[in-house]
């Protein structure tokens, strides 16, 4: 490499922020953040960096908050408050069991219908291989709660040691709820119990929802449908309703955050203002990755980035350096094989998806890689760092 050349691609880094609160000016506190790192740490903020900022502090910034009670409020309205089906939630203290607390509270009686061996995100219920010495079919067979019982026993989850079929269902129970659960994997096996349905998987539930109405489900909604609007005063999300909430406190979740395209725009605009750098601004959640050990994928929110500014649109356009190097110019090394790569880099021209020089590389929306990497930057705990600073994202093997 040439004496000056930049030595470092991709640098992820955690920026530290006061605890947010509700009404607290997102936009001014982020942007000041960034700043003082970048002053503390003796680094400078370029073109097409990327400011990424956690949903979670978003909604709370926002006040994006309802309770239990509103819940059952907007299920009771909606689904008739007598006997409702509630398809494919996925095993969550965080993310459903409170959400289950509300659903439950607006209905008499509730028929939990858990997809099996696992939920869509990949928690297990039991193992395929009690599934395959059980002798059992999970695309067709329909299990009574006695019947998985009698056949599997009692199945705890493998990180949080929760029995989640006992601990859903005493849940339901003392929400005032009456409680039945079965297990089946096609949506239509809930209509022999109920016609009014609540499903709650996420990324499939267009199709769920589909499915039901060709079905003959009487009143059909999704998580995605409940607190749409504000109920008794509270917090809602337009587009995803429930979908992508946490719980708060035992009685409250903080819901996904609403409209933010605004926040994105304003920090880019005071980033710009400030240092004169044109910077790409997102809001993230949950990355889209998955676990190898416990099989669970990430993404339990409906999408990776709800807002971001419009750079960030669109998916890699890249080519692959080892194909490059192994055939194009596998007779090339040292400064020959560099410069030769450097120009088919600089060369490249419209979309390479197709060509042989670009295959391996990764076929994902750009805002569902940067929001991965900044997932796994600010993790979910203590670190106390919302705010990602990415730099070099965009950067290739000729940029200097």
């Amino acid at each position: 490499m040439k004496e000056n050349e930049r030595r470092v691609g991709t640098v992820s880094r955690g920026i530290r922020c006061p605890i947010i609160r509700e009404g607290d000016d997102l936009a001014s506190i982020v942007t000041e953040s960034v700043l003082a790192a970048a002053e503390s740490e003796g680094f400078a903020l370029r073109d097409r960096d990327v400011i990424a900022v956690t949903e979670s502090v978003v909604a709370r910034s926002q006040g994006n908050y309802a309770t239990v009670d509103d819940i059952a409020a907007d299920v009771r309205a909606k689904l008739g408050g007598g006997t409702v089906g509630v398809t494919f939630p996925i095993l969550s203290r965080n993310r459903f069991a409170i959400c289950l607390r509300g659903i439950a509270r607006g209905a008499k009686k509730i028929v939990l219908m858990l997809s099996y061996p696992s939920d869509e995100v990949g928690n297990e219920l039991v193992s395929l291989d009690k599934i395959d010495a059980a002798g059992v079919n999970p695309y067709s067979d329909v299990l009574t709660l006695e019947k998985y019982r009698e056949l599997f026993g009692v199945n705890v989850h493998e990180f949080t040691g929760v029995d989640y079929v006992a601990y859903y269902g005493e849940l339901i129970r003392e929400s005032g709820s009456e409680c039945e659960i079965i297990f089946a994997n096609q949506p239509k096996a809930i209509l022999a119990y109920a016609d009014h349905v609540l499903t709650c998987d996420i990324h499939t539930r267009a199709r769920t929802k589909r499915i039901l109405r060709d079905a003959g489900a009487k009143v059909v909604y999704g998580l995605d449908d409940i607190l749409t609007a504000p109920v008794n005063g509270s917090g809602c999300n337009e587009k995803y309703g429930l979908l992508g909430s946490n719980k708060s406190t035992e009685d409250k979740i903080k819901l996904f955050p609403r409209d933010c395209r605004s926040l994105v725009l304003d920090i880019q605009a005071r980033i710009l203002a400030a240092v004169g750098a044109h910077v790409e601004v997102m809001v993230y959640g949950d990355g889209a990755f998955k676990d190898p050990k416990g099989k669970i994928w990430e993404l339990a929110d409906p999408v990776v980035s709800p807002a971001f500014t419009d750079g960030l649109v669109g998916t890699p356009n890249e080519l692959k350096l080892k194909y490059l190097a192994d055939n194009d110019f596998k007779d090339l090394s040292g400064d020959a094989l560099r410069e030769a790569i450097s120009a088919s880099i600089r060369k490249k021209d419209g979309s390479l998806v197709g060509k042989m020089a670009s295959q391996g590389t990764t076929p994902r929306q750009l805002t569902d890689l940067i929001g991965s990497l900044c997932d796994l930057t600010s993790g979910s705990g203590d670190k106390g760092t919302p705010v990602v600073l990415v730099q070099g994202y965009f950067d290739n093997y000729t940029n200097t």
